[in-house]
């Protein structure tokens, strides 16, 4: 603790001035750059996981649609993209092969007919709920060793950093 508290005071809360200069990459290291740890982070899972839903003849824009509606039907194309962390290019060919499963249906909106909305099928919610068993094995394996106060204070920090890059405005802030 005592070094992670050396590197917080030395290196990334320190003062730079023309006297000082901002430490290097190399200072940093790669094993305490945050964007790199997390990235390594969402690779491996990406990956693994892509290998499961090959299984289920899903891609993980797929999955992450059929997640993100099983919690929240009635997107747009837009929100659904922000949620799912994919452009909306990539989304909108993934909701194409998704309904022609019938996993999906695109539907009007009632309030503004010009917009169209994405909700979840029965078939859709019964396929996410077949592989969610592996998804949640994953999870859990993530996080084995890991304590129930250390996960809560990490979740907390993701989201407050999630806040810090979030730009202001519009779609920006704890939206």
């Amino acid at each position: 603790m005592t070094d992670n508290l050396a590197f917080l005071r030395n290196v990334l809360h320190r003062e730079t001035d023309a006297e000082t200069s901002m430490p290097s990459l190399a200072e940093i290291g790669l094993n305490h750059f945050v964007p790199y740890l997390l990235n390594r982070i969402a690779a491996i899972w990406n990956a693994e996981l892509a290998d499961e839903l090959r299984k289920f003849d899903l891609t993980t824009p797929q999955m992450r649609a059929l997640a993100v509606l099983g919690i929240n039907s009635g997107l747009t194309i837009n929100e659904l993209s922000t949620l799912t962390v994919t452009e909306q290019s990539t989304m909108s060919r993934s909701l194409d092969t998704l309904e022609s499963r019938g996993l999906v249906r695109r539907k009007p909106r009632a309030s503004d007919l010009r917009v169209r909305e994405v909700e979840i099928t029965a078939a859709g919610r019964a396929l996410f709920d077949t592989f969610w068993p592996l998804m949640f094995g994953r999870y859990q394996q993530m996080f084995r060793g890991i304590s129930e106060d250390d996960f809560s204070q990490l979740v907390a920090t993701l989201q407050r950093i999630l806040r810090n890059i979030r730009p202001a405005g519009p779609g920006g802030g704890d939206g």
